[in-house]
């Protein structure tokens, strides 16, 4: 229940649906979820559809922890200060060693994108507490599939679901979730 409600919540957020995002709050926390994890599956959308987007949605978050009376501002849940290191050391752990073979390979006016993807959505989100890598990498397959058209990166993501140990029915039951 708990892992449904957060991806319901990070869909509403990609789908900017803010009545939906309260409503998912809520019931998020009523299923168990921690107000960091709430607000940890916000902050995971931003890397694929913007920060502002997922600042809107974390203002709706908040709205609804003040309304059920939890103190704000929650603990920081970051864990890094140098990310492009800590995010490549998250990509091996989801879809292993071949990622040094891949940075190496992109042509140079790629690297800067390679950089982006290792620092950013890895190193900055992918590494903080809050939520687990299984979690996190749930919530990146959700979160694309709801904005649609990333098929290739849902296929990579559905590889790096398997090897954090997330199967194929897990996947099929976000995948639900994501639907219009």
């Amino acid at each position: 229940p708990v892992m449904r409600e957060l991806i319901l919540l990070a869909v509403a957020t990609t789908n900017q649906t803010m009545s939906e995002v309260k409503l998912h709050t809520c019931a998020a926390l009523r299923s168990g979820a921690s107000p960091e994890a709430v607000k940890e599956a916000v902050y995971h959308c931003a890397p694929y559809i913007g920060l502002g987007k997922a600042e809107a949605a974390a203002a709706a978050v908040n709205e609804v922890l003040r309304t059920q009376g939890i103190s704000l501002p929650l603990a920081s849940q970051r864990t890094v200060s140098e990310e492009i290191g800590a995010g490549i050391a998250a990509q091996k752990s989801i879809s292993g060693p071949h990622i040094d073979e891949m940075r190496a390979a992109a042509p140079n006016d790629k690297k800067p994108l390679q950089d982006y993807l290792s620092a950013y959505c890895f190193g900055d989100f992918y590494t903080r507490s809050g939520l687990d890598i299984r979690q996190r990498e749930l919530l990146t397959f959700s979160i694309l599939s709801a904005q649609g058209g990333c098929e290739n990166q849902i296929k990579a993501h559905a590889g790096g679901n398997a090897a954090v140990g997330n199967d194929k029915p897990l996947l099929l039951a976000a995948l639900m979730l994501c639907m219009p």
